[in-house]
């Protein structure tokens, strides 16, 4: 089976799409997979991976959204996706990524699969102003969802969202995993976090791990552990993480009181490190109703570390308060009310974790299995023609596309040019 994988981030960008992207292109080609990734470029990258990786033109858009740009008619990227000829197209972005696929699937006559991640129209709405703007915007994205040809959520809540954006066309669940088997770090590691940041045996350590970003709920947790130190409480608070409002956030955290309390520990990329984070903490805080999956809260959970999710959030699916997880309000007092329950209750809450690891863990070999099986019996319904093959129900696409192609036709000097 021959897989392109196409997202609109990918490594030096970390989040958590990245992850994604970067486990199903190793696990797919580790269980006999050809694999191709497609991504905007980013400058001076060199990629090392073992799956060819085509960098096609983009735009630097960092500030605005958070990752590069990419332009999805770009003839290289077209005709190299073309050359790889995939047996199945799967975008893990909506914007760029999803209409390159489209693009591909007009001569290739393939089917397209879209994962829906991450709750776009907080992204937009936070990067544009003008709320007819935002509306058309968000409207041309799910119409961009909506001709692929098959979608998966990873939850039932990011399912609601998409849902309520106005997508009306079929889905299934497809969870995400995580690369961390289950078990903590190596004690030299968590010794070497210690030392680094000053930590003590006898102070308990709170952890939030994600992109510095205030829709991820970190205010709420500002404002609850200030108010909980207000109460007598004594904790570390480390930051594990990067983005556009971190020195906000560090602002805020100084103002609160916090700024002896709290660590900004900047980017991991060591995946090794990242887990010795989850293994030295006690509670991990992932207050944030943004995410549709939180990947992060089972990396925790491989680590044996539970988290405090807000009820009802799709981070909190599956969880069971008090047994796995604990659960609080979406405001700072329920945060404060929870994090002095569990810092004079810590046993307990290491249970918790023990629990969690075995209850909430999903590895990536299972996660990517389960989407190669899938894979499969579309090809099958292809082949037995119960799935016809679909054309693009933008007759604009198709135009973009053969002019690419003509384009492409004309020469290394044109490309150059245009790309």
């Amino acid at each position: 089976m021959r897989v392109a994988l196409l997202n609109d981030s990918f490594p030096p960008l970390i989040d958590g799409v990245v992850n994604v992207v970067t486990n199903y292109a190793s696990i797919l080609q580790k269980n006999g997979c050809d694999v191709t990734v497609a991504t905007p470029d980013y400058p001076g990258v060199t990629d090392d991976y073992p799956y060819p990786v085509i960098r096609y033109a983009s735009l630097n858009t960092t500030k605005l959204v958070g990752y590069r740009a990419g332009y999805p008619f770009s003839a290289r990227a077209v005709q190299t996706l073309c050359d790889f000829s995939p047996d199945i197209i799967h975008s893990h972005c909506p914007v760029a990524s999803t209409m390159l696929a489209r693009t591909v699937r007009e001569s290739l006559h393939v089917p397209v699969v879209f994962t829906y991640h991450t709750k776009f129209d907080i992204d937009i709405r936070t990067a544009l102003k003008g709320e007819f703007l935002q509306n058309r915007l968000i409207t041309a994205l799910v119409r961009n969802v909506q001709a692929c040809d098959e979608v998966w959520t990873v939850s039932e809540g990011a399912a609601e969202n998409l849902r309520s954006l106005g997508f009306t066309g079929n889905y299934r669940v497809m969870e995400n995993g995580v690369d961390f088997a289950r078990g903590r770090a190596e004690p030299a590691l968590t010794e070497r976090i210690s030392a680094q940041h000053g930590l003590t045996e006898d102070t308990p350590v709170l952890l939030f791990t994600g992109r510095m970003r205030w829709y991820k709920g970190i205010r709420l947790i500002i404002e609850g552990l200030s108010a909980a130190k207000r109460q007598g409480a004594r904790f570390r608070m480390l930051f594990v993480g990067d983005g556009s409002d971190k020195e906000q956030i560090q602002r805020l955290a100084q103002d609160c009181g916090l700024a002896e309390d709290c660590v900004f520990v900047g980017a991991v990329q060591n995946r090794e490190l990242l887990r010795a984070y989850y293994s030295r903490a006690d509670l991990f805080l992932f207050p944030s109703t943004f995410d549709t999956n939180g990947i992060v809260v089972r990396e925790a959970a491989a680590c044996s570390l539970p988290a405090l999710l807000v009820r009802g959030s799709c981070a909190a699916e599956r969880v069971t308060d008090g047994r796995n997880a604990l659960l609080m309000e979406e405001d700072a007092q329920s945060l404060c009310q929870q994090v002095l329950w569990a810092l004079s209750h810590l046993d307990e809450v290491h249970e918790m974790g023990e629990r969690a690891a075995q209850e909430l863990y999903i590895s990536w070999d299972t996660a990517v299995s389960c989407a190669q099986t899938r894979y499969s019996e579309l090809l099958e319904e292809r082949r037995s023609c119960s799935v016809p093959p679909r054309h693009d129900a933008f007759p604009f696409v198709a135009d973009c596309v053969e002019a690419v192609n003509r384009l492409y036709a004309l020469g290394d000097k044109i490309k150059k040019y245009l790309e």
